[in-house]
């Protein structure tokens, strides 16, 4: 079933390719920089970003490089597999090529890998297959995550880092389950069954890589650790302390990289490119931007149109009342409800609340696999009706997030109704990848897209193959036809009885 959830994902999210923009441009510009001047200076490639830092003379990413870091391994051998055949990785073709490998590597896998251990988690806990699954889609294909898991920005990649963490924090109370237990629930999930020092190495080293690639992440790493270190206390000293050591030796890498990082780039290793932040003085306010939470901007992140959470993904209405449905997993319940509600009061408080161009609250968004947990008990204890009304809300929100991917991903700021504004009208015309703005040039006007004045940067795999409108999104319904046979011809195997 893993393996068909995974695709099921994977291929939800490779099949849209969404263009360029400001936030993925900056992160993209320090990638060519590294690949082609050996240098984290992107001063060639500034001008097609408005986020960038300006320090010493150069030019620089704003953004945390853990994300840009990651695709450097991929493209670099891309970048040299596309010289050997003739090709030109500099032109747009080349470009948008390099970036569709970049995205998919480090979000659309990632996100899907979420998913997956959201799955995990909600069947170890104890809850039905059924429940895991409408957990794990719920997370990757009715909320923003979705049209997020296709953008080359951090926010996907981070959630995932997170609820990995998590989960290996998770494991590690699992050291003194009677054998039999344990047992059972390696069978299930057998990552359980992993070496307490590697569960604590992944703790360590996922939560840190998701502080280098989005800062904020920073709060929930410093969470997870302590939670992991009294779960590593209560296995005796000696475990404890391998636990721990390993944990510190993740972290301490991950932070050690992006201090040498920001050591070349400004000249101290405390120096963190927001600093340095060109225009956005809101940035000045507070903790860069950060302030405290205000009651209108919760309002406007929750229920408005405009970057609403609750009308594009209304699951995540009940989703906290079925954090505390969990029995057992009480203590693990509470923390991802706390991880949830620090993103939202993240949000809350950030003085650029909106996130620019964005198709709901995307700075709040690597809270959403926490808050899914809570909707494998709700299934799996609700009878036809409560579960009429899950499926209901599930449609909803998949279907505001298939329009998002297959119109838009990023509806300009300046729609102040996303969906009845831009994306419905868009897809019911069957006027499918509309943005214009490439990895190499921004700024179009974005009153003309629908004119098509300017050619496409945006597609889907079904456009790549000749078809239009409609019938363009046809090849990824006949791979959730055949991920569905899968899953269900895998479901109502054995579960355990205990947890929700």
């Amino acid at each position: 079933m893993r393996k068909a959830l995974f695709c099921l994902l994977v291929l939800s999210y490779a099949y849209f390719y969404q263009g360029g923009g400001w936030g993925q441009n900056s992160r993209f510009d320090l990638v060519r920089a590294m690949t082609i001047d050996r240098s984290f200076r992107i001063d060639p490639y500034h001008q097609n970003t408005g986020d960038k830092a300006f320090s010493n003379g150069h030019y620089y990413s704003d953004k945390a490089p853990g994300q840009a870091l990651l695709a450097f391994l991929a493209v670099e051998p891309a970048r040299r597999a596309l010289l050997l055949v003739g090709g030109d990785p500099e032109t747009f073709a080349g470009v948008a090529l390099l970036s569709y490998l970049a995205t998919v590597l480090t979000v659309s896998v990632t996100t899907a890998v979420a998913g997956v251990v959201v799955f995990d988690l909600a069947l170890a806990w104890g809850t039905s297959q059924g429940g895991a699954l409408f957990a794990a889609t719920a997370f990757g294909l009715a909320t923003p995550m979705w049209p997020l898991a296709t953008i080359f920005i951090g926010h996907a990649l981070s959630a995932a880092c997170l609820v990995v963490a998590f989960a290996a924090a998770w494991a590690l109370g699992c050291g003194n389950s009677r054998a039999l237990q344990r047992s059972r629930l390696a069978e299930m999930v057998p990552w359980v069954a992993l070496p307490e020092w590697v569960l604590g190495l992944a703790v360590g080293l996922a939560a840190g890589w998701a502080t280098v690639s989005e800062f904020p992440a920073a709060v929930p790493a410093v969470i997870l650790a302590l939670w992991s270190g009294t779960r590593a206390v209560a296995l005796g000293r000696a475990r404890a302390v391998r636990i721990v050591g390993a944990m510190t030796g993740g972290a301490l890498g991950c932070a050690a990289l992006l201090m040498a990082y920001q050591y070349v780039c400004f000249g101290s290793p405390f120096h963190l490119a927001y600093a340095s932040e060109q225009g956005f003085e809101g940035m000045q306010q507070g903790i860069f931007g950060v302030t405290r939470p205000r009651l209108s901007t919760a309002w406007q992140i929750l229920l408005s149109e405009y970057r609403g959470l609750l009308p594009l993904a209304p699951l995540m209405l009940v989703a906290p009342a079925g954090l505390v449905r969990w029995k057992r997993e009480t203590a693990a319940a509470m923390v991802a409800g706390l991880i949830g509600l620090f993103y939202v009061a993240l949000n809350a408080s950030y003085h650029y609340w909106e996130g620019g161009w964005s198709l709901g609250p995307r700075h709040l968004s690597p809270g959403l696999p926490f808050l899914c947990l809570g909707l494998a008990p709700l299934w799996s204890r609700s009878r036809w009706l409560g579960r009429t009304l899950l499926v209901a809300m599930w449609m909803w929100g998949a279907a505001t997030s298939l329009m998002g991917v297959a119109v838009m991903a990023q509806p300009p700021a300046s729609v102040m109704r996303p969906v009845r504004e831009l994306l419905w009208p868009a897809f019911r015309d069957g006027d499918l990848a509309l943005s214009t703005q490439t990895f190499v040039h921004h700024g179009n006007d974005p009153g003309r897209w629908r004119l098509h004045k300017e050619p496409r940067a945006a597609w889907n795999v079904g456009m790549k193959l000749g078809l239009t409108g409609h019938a363009s999104l046809i090849p990824l319904y006949i791979a959730w036809l055949l991920c569905a046979w899968r899953l269900r011809a895998t479901l109502g195997a054995p579960r355990l009885t205990a947890g929700t």
